[in-house]
């Protein structure tokens, strides 16, 4: 794993200064500490950080093929490189090193774009032909690395792993765009189709872009999409075959390294089922780590004690509390752009337990996207079928008129809040997504926002690019298309960006074997009735671990990596919360208005409402704008 930055003239090929594409990738340094390297022809430069995992020796970056006629910087691992290096040598291709870098230069030389069907992996790469003058620029099919692009009134393109390696170049301007702030507090992440600041732009998962000197850049080309218009027939029994087998392969395959490797365990279906399936192709114990919260009622650990057991895992645990707030800062600069998930606290303290011992871990990070995991999808599933039965003109005034009426109450039993759901029923499939994902709803942004924002923001409504997504999704029903906002939108957004950044900071690689394009292909091709079955999720997945897990680890209600938030904003953070009315860096841009802050932060410390994740997104806004000196 690595970080990689550059820049390319896209008008004259204008000489490139080596030391400021070196400066860029000294702003990566933590995800590549073991190496670095900086090339520069006229009109490109390509920057490089090394963590070594495979090839520890013999692959240093940038790489320039047998024939020198391309360069590369490349961050990941393609699992296949192997069995691709075989095919091209025996077509004629010839290799100086051991590694899976140089793969992928002799694949683009004989295939050009169509060499990323035939990667198995994650990947962000910039390669540039000597030949045709071209810079090659690629992100994976899922968004698991990222790739950052700035256009700069010199006519170049800079590109960077990570937001502060742009930053570190003079000529991006730190202005933050408003729009996404809109995106932030309806998220709590900045999706990929924005950024924080004006002119920097996401590189989408599954799309590569082909520049050329002289000529303007072009739009991203989809090389990659996952597609649920196709169903698998069989039995039960052949279906939950074909599954295990595609989880056994997605694992196996990402235990290729040559350095130590351990996994992350939580006690979950997902981390439990990685590590069970790691130790059945394991000769040695494997190394698991886990990590707990002082609030018994969030705590996992048990669970994943349990686990450890059961399979034999040189297991390591440790607790995070409310001292832990302590790195809000450190958090904030991890991330540059407001990040607001909170697991990103115990993520990050279960990576640094993990790179004590481990340079690679793996996660089990996906499956719930692809398999149905999430109890919203399970929600939505049933949802989308009154829908079917209920035309839209008896459903809008009928449910509407109820979830107006019906009080907002989160200190009620679960069965009793029921506003979200009858607002949700009275619109279409797409729009209750988006209302069952958001954090705030777009009236609940509008009371917290200033004159200034309400006007920037215009009519835009950061819900509006997830409904077009569903609305445009290859999928056969609203589960379909549910599962597809949330790999497409979602996971690249927030559960990909949380795992890279909080590993990367602590040098270590994280693998997500239930990524793997092969089983979430066939994942999204299973019936719905094998995803969902009454209230339960990834249906056949849990059927198909029953041979390995117990069933209280299998069909326990899903916890998640869960932070208790609104416990320590009502206790030893309640002071950080008042002083987010009092932040002037909020209230000065004019986004937000400071007697509504006011007013959120008393009603959640007195127990009148549970606003602990917006408060949370206060804090982090703040914190991440601070420490990138952003301005409105």
């Amino acid at each position: 794993m690595c970080g990689i930055a550059g820049i390319f003239h896209c008008g004259t090929p204008k000489p490139v200064d080596p030391r400021r594409v070196e400066r860029m990738t000294d702003a990566l340094a933590h995800r590549g500490p073991d190496g670095s390297g900086v090339w520069t022809a006229p009109g490109v430069g390509l920057g490089h950080r090394r963590l070594s995992i495979i090839d520890l020796a013999g692959s240093p970056q940038p790489m320039h093929s047998v024939d020198d006629r391309a360069v590369i910087v490349f961050n990941g691992e393609i699992y296949n490189y192997r069995a691709l290096r075989r095919e091209l040598e025996a077509g004629g291709a010839r290799f100086a090193t051991n590694g899976d870098t140089e793969v992928i230069l002799a694949a683009w030389q004989r295939w050009g774009p169509d060499c990323l069907t035939r990667l198995e992996g994650m990947f962000a790469l910039a390669l540039y032909d000597r030949g045709s003058r071209q810079l090659f620029l690629a992100r994976d099919r899922f968004g698991v690395k990222p790739l950052f692009l700035a256009r700069l009134s010199d006519g170049s393109m800079a590109f960077a792993s990570e937001l502060k390696g742009l930053l570190a170049h003079p000529l991006v301007r730190r202005i933050a765009d408003p729009l996404a702030i809109e995106d932030y507090m309806t998220w709590g992440y900045v999706p990929d189709h924005r950024s924080i600041l004006k002119g920097v732009e996401k590189l989408p998962a599954g799309h590569f872009l082909l520049l050329d000197h002289g000529r303007e850049p072009p739009a991203p080309r989809q090389w990659w999409d996952i597609s649920f218009e196709d169903r698998a027939g069989g039995s039960t029994a052949d279906l939950s075959a074909e599954l295990l087998h595609r989880l056994r392969e997605g694992v196996t395959s990402r235990m290729v390294a040559d350095v130590p490797l351990g996994a992350f365990l939580s006690g979950g279906v997902d981390s439990s089922s990685v590590v069970a399936l790691m130790a059945e192709a394991s000769r040695d114990p494997v190394r698991s780590c886990s990590i707990g919260f002082d609030v018994a009622a969030v705590d996992e650990t048990g669970y994943a004690r349990q686990i450890a057991e059961r399979f034999g895992t040189d297991h390591r645990e440790r607790i995070v509390s409310p001292d832990d707030i302590a790195d809000l800062d450190r958090i904030a600069g991890i991330f540059d752009e407001p990040f607001a998930d909170a697991s990103a606290l115990p993520t990050l303290r279960v990576c640094e337990l993990a790179r004590e011992s481990v340079k690679v871990a793996l996660s089990g990070d996906g499956a719930d996207e692809a398999l149905a995991g999430y109890r919203r999808q399970v929600f939505h599933h049933r949802e989308s079928q009154a829908r079917a039965i209920l035309p839209q003109g008896l459903r809008a005034p009928l449910f509407g008129t109820l979830g107006r009426l019906w009080p907002k109450a989160d200190w009620a039993p679960q069965a009793l809040r029921a506003k979200t759901t009858f607002l949700s029923l009275a619109e279409s499939d797409a729009q209750g997504y988006a209302r069952a994902l958001a954090i705030l709803d777009a009236p609940a942004r509008a009371r917290l926002y200033g004159a200034d924002m309400l006007r920037e923001r215009g009519d835009y409504r950061a819900e509006d690019p997830l409904i077009a997504l569903m609305a445009d999704a290859p999928a056969r029903s609203g589960l379909d298309a549910a599962q597809y906002a949330d790999l497409k939108f979602w996971l690249p957004g927030d559960i990909l960006t949380k795992v890279d950044r909080t590993s990367m900071a602590v040098g270590l690689e994280a693998r997500e074997p239930l990524l793997d394009h092969r089983l979430v292909g066939f994942a999204a091709s299973l019936p719905e009735r094998q995803r969902v079955r009454g209230r339960q999720g990834k249906w056949l997945m849990k059927r198909s671990m029953e041979r390995y897990l117990p069933q209280e680890i299998l069909y326990r209600p899903k916890q998640g990596f869960v932070t208790p938030l609104a416990q320590w904003f009502r206790g030893p953070l309640a002071a950080t919360a008042r002083s987010i009315a009092a932040n002037d860096r909020l209230i000065d841009s004019g986004w937000f208005d400071r007697n509504a802050l006011a007013t959120l932060t008393e009603q959640h410390i007195s127990g009148q409402s549970d606003h602990g994740r917006v408060l949370w997104q206060l804090v982090m806004l703040e914190k991440s704008l601070s420490g990138m000196g952003l301005r409105g």
